[in-house]
């Protein structure tokens, strides 16, 4: 139970950095005017996979054998 826990709490917290990390950037200048809808959902895919891979990575130290 605690393991899972721990999983959970890594790939939150990886993803609210990804997604603070993320707002450095200015992503207006990349993409197509009048896209917002578009852009929203490529900025929240975007976030939770480099949350994801932040998690994965972290998890990899503490689990290495």
């Amino acid at each position: 139970m605690a393991v899972w826990l721990i999983r959970v709490i890594l790939y939150v917290m990886c993803f609210i950095l990804a997604f603070w990390a993320m707002n450095a950037w200015d992503f207006e200048k990349i993409l197509k005017p009048g896209h917002t809808r578009q852009a929203q959902v490529l900025y929240w895919l975007i976030a939770a996979a480099l949350g994801y891979l932040s998690a994965q990575f972290v998890l990899g130290l503490i689990y290495m054998k």
